[in-house]
Parts: structure tokens; sequence; C-alpha cells
């Protein structure tokens, strides 16, 4: 059963702005050289589909010789996902992944019953000016997966589909809208695109899916004649046909959604799971740090550091 409220349909243009569910304008955090604006979880909204987690990082201009560097942490119970617009990421983890993403590409990490990773600017990009602008997000697995073995999946700019029709350009990065597939794996109904509109273009919500919401980037869109600008996210309600229509200097934004999950998920530090158990069990093993002997590992090529358990 759906833990959010049936809703009867409406026409696109009909909609009033109750259509809206929850609007949600991001916490920003300063992590000392960039700024981290977190959507989700939000105090009135814990998930949209299987996403409980949305970060905006960036944008950010950093020196030669400067860069991100998140040191190896553990992830239990989600998939992680990094889409950058600017910049790149060096990303290890313990399944024995190794690469470099860069802007329009997709690298998915299913941490299932425990993984580790870090993620640091290249080489490359830190050897003059570099910038950092992209999002990051969790997708919270179902109960039937919760346990599955980590795995990673790249996948190139040109290998996710891409629509475009009426001033609209949509690159599909996970899950299934407006007849095309991305190719990753899901465990649960899913999508998730980065759309580009351009002035007064008008771009329908996929109605096939439960959950879905906006993440405003750049620009502005008007639903139900308010608009709405950068930096914000809606949430609409179940059942209602929607569409956007973006404002005069165009928009990006970010599409998601999905299935409704069956019940809320406990959050702790970077661990995910249908009960504190789980955590638990996650947080002794990770302090204890006895790698390669339980559900943790350090990454290979990167083990000479890692974030300790928080106290």
């Amino acid at each position: 059963m759906s833990w959010n409220p049936g809703i009867e349909p409406g026409c696109p243009d009909q909609v009033g702005m109750d259509a809206i569910e929850t609007l949600i304008i991001p916490r920003a955090r300063d992590l000392g050289g960039f700024e981290v604006r977190r959507a989700l979880p939000a105090p009135k909204r814990q998930m949209v589909g299987p996403f409980i987690f949305f970060d905006q990082a960036g944008p950010a201009e950093l020196l030669t010789g400067q860069g991100v560097d998140v040191r190896p942490h553990p992830h239990i119970g989600l998939g992680t996902v990094t889409y950058l617009y600017r910049g790149d990421f060096h990303h290890r983890d313990s399944t024995g992944a190794d690469q470099i993403i860069r802007p329009g590409e997709l690298n998915w990490m299913v941490a299932g019953r425990g993984v580790s990773h870090s993620e640091r600017t290249s080489a490359a990009a830190r050897g003059g000016p570099n910038s950092l602008f992209g999002i990051q997000t969790w997708l919270a697995l179902p109960e039937s997966h919760e346990d599955v073995t980590p795995s990673f999946e790249h996948h190139a700019k040109n290998a996710l589909p891409m629509i475009e029709d009426n001033g609209i350009s949509a690159r599909l990065i996970l899950g299934s809208a407006y007849g095309e597939q991305a190719p990753a794996r899901m465990f649960s109904e899913t999508f998730y695109a980065d759309v580009e509109l351009a002035p007064a273009a008008r771009l329908p919500m996929p109605d096939e899916h439960e959950d879905r919401a906006i993440y405003i980037v750049d620009g502005s869109i008007s639903v139900a004649g308010q608009e709405f600008g950068a930096m914000q996210m809606m949430v609409f309600r179940p059942g209602d046909r929607i569409t956007v229509a973006a404002g005069e200097k165009g928009a990006r934004i970010m599409i998601l959604g999905g299935a409704t999950f069956s019940g809320p998920r406990y959050i702790w530090w970077n661990f995910v799971a249908s009960s504190k158990e789980r955590i638990e069990e996650a947080k002794a093993e990770w302090r204890a740090g006895k790698w390669g002997e339980g559900r943790f590992d350090l990454p290979i090529g990167d083990r000479g550091e890692f974030i300790p358990l928080p106290d």
C-alpha cells in the first residue's frame, strides 16, 4: 500500500497550486570551498519514489591544485548516483571499480549489504583551475534487495537515451519515461532525467509513475500560473496530470520519482535501512575496521585513509 493519500486526477491546464503536495527549499551547507544544498530528505518529505537523498554540489570554482576529497566511507541499503554538469570525480569503491565520471555520464553504485567508496577530483583536473557542479542522489532499495551483492555500473553520455521535441531536450539517467528505458539496472519503478527547456517550452510530467518531483537547477518554470526559480523542489500529488512551462530565459531541471515505498526508511549517517537493527549491525562492522572480513572493505587503490564512524 502507498503511504501517500490517493488523489483524483485532473487535466494539465486545470490543476491548481494544490497539485504541488510539497514545496522544498533546500538548506545550504558550506563544505569549505563549495556549497551543498540538500533537498531530500526534508522535514515534510523523506522520499520521492525511491529517492531518499538529493544534494546539489556547487557550482564552485576551484584554484589550481584544489579539489574535492571525499575519503572512503560506507553505505548500506541504497544505490548512489553521481551526475555532473561541470568538473569530474575519480570514483573508487570496494567492488574494485575505478572510474572517472564526467558531465552527462552516469555512475550507479549499488551498496546492497555493504560497500565503501571514495570520490576525489581527478589529478588531471587539479592541474589547473577547475569547476564543480552536479547532483548526487541516493535511491533506497526495496526490502527484497537490501542485502544484494554490491555492484557498480558506469554508462557513457551517449549510452543514455535522449528525448527531444519542441524546445525540450531530456537525457534519461535512470529508469523509464516517455517511452524510453535507461540502461542501468533498477530494483523498483524509477525515473530520473536531466531536462533542458527553451523559453516557454512546455513539458508534460510522466504520468505512469505515482511519485513525481521537479528540482530546478537553473532558470524558472511555472506551474498553474505561478513561477518558481532555481534551487527549489516541487513534489506533486499522485494522479494529477502535470504540465510545466519554462520561463522567459528557459530552464534546466531534474525530474525524478517512481513507485512509492510501503513505508519510510531509517537513515543514520550514510546508512539506509528498513530496520534499526540493520543500521546497528553496519555501525558495529565499520567501527571494528576488519576490512575484507565482513560486509566492508576499503576501495582498491584508496586504502590509506577512511572516514571513521561518527560519535
